[in-house]
């Protein structure tokens, strides 16, 4: 039997209108070229001839090597760090919750060379930490390695904050409960429970967080300083390789370019949503 139409109501289609307004399509058009363009340049002007031997330079492995370093090494840390403040903020209801997600999130719209700023003035050797550390344990992480890592982290953090808080908000908390009734404990509950069932947006979570910590610049400059085979990561060589050879810089950037495409299209069912 056929269900009549009532008169007021039409069918949605998937994939919205058949012809959508040329209003939008034209600035659509515009707002697609301004992206992209920029990219087929980058791609028109690669020197793809001697590709391979500009990616066997020494200078290029080496602040190759260093970001792939740097960038593991500060997604290490706010997987250590972030996971349990991503947990607080989804699961503890506590005074100031609000202000303690702001303060989380800082970071993503802070001008990077402020964060490095930030950092200088509690890391340096006179900032609020930074003094502490080198008269009791002569720990200096200004222009280190180890700074690196730090200034990494410290803009790379609230996209795996973001990511972990939204899995465990997303997620069956059945679960969790049926454990406490089982007799497991906090701990026992949130590493064999907890962990496993928001194990993708953690996943998800740190590859974003990897690839901010890669394409970092301001912090790092500002923090750590751009030392050759110690704190010299890509971003800070392509903007060195600028002055000197062009080709050099295309090559690096190139170099990221592809990683940020490869991350972004493995994880665009994560960020944008089934298709």
């Amino acid at each position: 039997m056929t269900v009549p139409r009532s008169p007021g109501r039409t069918t949605r289609r998937r994939g919205g209108t058949s012809r959508p307004p040329v209003a939008l399509l034209v600035p659509a058009g515009l707002g697609l070229l301004f992206l992209v363009l920029p990219l087929v340049g980058l791609l028109a002007r690669t020197p793809w001839t001697t590709l391979p031997q500009r990616l066997a330079e020494p200078g290029v492995l080496t602040a190759l090597r260093l970001s792939l370093q740097t960038a593991s090494l500060a997604t290490l840390l706010c997987l250590v760090l972030g996971v349990p403040l991503a947990w607080l903020l989804a699961r503890v209801e506590f005074p100031g919750r609000r202000l303690v997600r702001a303060l989380v999130t800082v970071p993503l719209v802070l001008p990077p060379v402020v964060g490095g700023v930030a950092l200088l003035l509690v890391f340096g050797r006179r900032g609020l930490l930074g003094s502490w550390l080198d008269a009791t344990f002569g720990v200096t992480l200004p222009f280190t390695t180890a700074g690196v890592v730090l200034a990494e982290a410290f803009v790379a953090m609230p996209f795996l904050i973001i990511a972990v808080e939204g899995a465990l908000r997303g997620a069956d908390t059945r679960y969790e409960e049926a454990a406490a009734t089982l007799g497991a404990g906090r701990w026992t509950t949130f590493t064999h429970v907890t962990l496993p069932l928001v194990a993708p947006g953690i996943a998800a979570g740190a590859v974003l967080c990897w690839a901010r910590a890669l394409g970092e610049f301001g912090a790092t400059i500002t923090f750590a300083g751009n030392f050759p085979g110690r704190t010299q990561t890509m971003p800070l060589a392509v903007y060195l390789a600028l002055e000197t050879d062009l080709e050099a810089a295309i090559v690096l950037s190139l170099i990221l370019l592809t990683v940020s495409v490869v991350i972004l299209a493995s994880l665009r069912d994560r960020w944008i949503g089934n298709s």
